[in-house]
């Protein structure tokens, strides 16, 4: 039955509970690979768009596929934390592509701590697969960097797809390392403050920080690493050093977003000339065109794109229609 003309369509909101309830953080890593080995032309994906406000500004972040549309809508309040309120709020509107009908409103600021780490995931799981040495399933040692919700997002997403022996979690609060490694006292991998020396020796190191400035460069890495670095935004903002993105093989989310606002890769091109052709997209990792040179670390830098959020909300929306009642 049709509502009555001109009564409001009854559409799901989705918190973050339904987010956990309705999509493991493997299944969020699988809706990612499957939409990039479907085809999803990720260069083409739109860019993010800016708009100002007064008390800060919108972010938006469009997206579609041949089934549905949509948009994050995020605001960024810089003095929301002198008030005791998040920075950054967000929500996410999913549309039918055809149509263009509304299906769901889900909470985005949850929805981003579950795609970022799950691309991380993918991109990690991708590079160890890569290895030249012999395709890798586990992770010896795990370094993390950076003790926000981000860090926690990492370890658990990372720790549902691939072994990990130990990690080491490094921050420069002691009193934010201490109450994260709390948090993660249930998490079934060993886990214990890190200090710089631990760095050299992880062969996964994950940036997850707010610094504007270079949290690892090539001494703190072994040859053979898989670095991430995703806290970093905007083009002049970075965690790898110029050394580090220049002797290793880097893996981008798009080669189109990389070069509009990574700071890791613009910056380092700006520092010496480099070939930004040789940046690998997500799509040439998972579908094993993409090598890498032995002796050099291996990289992934991002940033966040629209497709990502599409794929995995519509993921969700489907594995909550096949649990609900008929």
């Amino acid at each position: 039955m049709n509502p009555p003309q001109g009564s409001a369509p009854q559409i799901p909101v989705l918190g973050g509970d339904d987010l956990h309830r309705f999509m493991s953080p493997a299944a969020a890593v699988e809706a990612l690979e499957s939409i990039l080995l479907e085809g999803l032309e990720i260069e083409a994906d739109p860019p993010r768009l800016f708009s100002p406000l007064a008390a800060g500004e919108f972010l938006l972040m469009p997206s579609e596929t041949a089934r549905h549309a949509g948009v994050k809508v995020v605001t960024i309040a810089p003095d929301n934390p002198g008030r005791g309120l998040p920075r950054i709020h967000a929500w996410y509107l999913l549309f039918d592509a055809t149509t263009l009908s509304p299906l769901a409103i889900i909470d985005g600021t949850h929805l981003t701590l579950v795609r970022t780490a799950a691309v991380t995931t993918l991109a990690v799981r991708g590079l160890l697969r890569a290895d030249p040495r012999g395709a890798r399933s586990h992770i010896d040692h795990l370094a993390v960097i950076g003790t926000g919700p981000q860090s926690e997002a990492h370890i658990r997403t990372l720790g549902a797809v691939l072994h990990i022996e130990r990690i080491t979690l490094h921050g420069r609060n002691p009193g934010r390392l201490a109450q994260r490694l709390e948090s993660l006292a249930d998490a079934d991998i060993p886990i214990r403050p890190g200090d710089a020396r631990d760095l050299p020796a992880a062969d996964v190191v994950v940036a997850a920080t707010s610094s504007h400035t270079p949290v690892l460069d090539r001494r703190n890495i072994r040859a053979d690493a898989v670095v991430a670095a995703l806290g970093a935004h905007g083009p002049e903002n970075r965690e790898l050093s110029s050394d580090l993105i220049l002797d290793a093989d880097i893996v981008v989310e798009a080669r189109s977003s990389a070069l509009r606002e990574n700071g890791n890769v613009l910056l380092a091109g700006r520092s010496s000339p480099w070939d930004a052709s040789n940046l690998a997209n997500l799509t040439e990792l998972a579908t094993g065109s993409f090598s890498r040179r032995a002796g050099h670390p291996a990289i992934y830098t991002g940033v966040g794109m629209s497709w990502e959020d599409l794929a995995i909300v519509a993921a969700l929306v489907s594995a909550r229609a096949a649990t609900s009642p008929a």
